[in-house]
């Protein structure tokens, strides 16, 4: 019973509220460059879209096909895309692994609201749903940014 409960608080109302008010759904029709991520364990997908102009993101877009604790991830990551380097995605994913590590703590501003996941930290069977918008568009800004 205990277990139950803890997975009822696992999936709170803001996590749910967050699930269903994802940002930049889609796919943008001319990215500078695109990225998939699938999580073997779940079947979680996320594809995201970006431009990037002088450094920063400019446009953005993602396809999200997870479950609400992925799809709450990718909602607060979309909500501050926009305006960011590829310096600070990698920074946030870093931070974000650390945390659902239980090694660091909540990814700071720029990217607030990621502090709903820690209940999440217990359960590491979904940590890689979590994690796939940030490296989706880590991967994407790689695949963007000249060499």
């Amino acid at each position: 019973m205990t277990e139950q409960i803890d997975l009822i608080k696992l999936y709170s109302t803001r996590i749910l509220a967050l699930a269903a008010d994802m940002p930049h759904v889609g796919r943008l029709s001319s990215p500078d460059a695109s990225a998939m991520r699938r999580s073997p364990l779940c079947g979680s997908k996320v594809t995201v879209d970006i431009t990037l102009k002088e450094g920063r993101i400019v446009d953005f877009a993602q396809d999200v096909k997870a479950c609400a604790l992925g799809q709450a991830a990718a909602s607060i990551a979309g909500h501050h895309m926009i305006g960011r380097t590829p310096a600070q995605v990698e920074a946030v994913l870093d931070e974000l692994e650390a945390m659902l590590r239980g090694t660091g703590p909540v990814p700071a501003a720029p990217f607030d609201g990621f502090e709903v996941l820690t209940p999440a930290v217990d359960y590491k069977n979904r940590h890689a749903s979590i994690l796939l918008a940030l490296q989706a568009t880590a991967d994407a800004c790689a695949a963007a940014e000249p060499t």
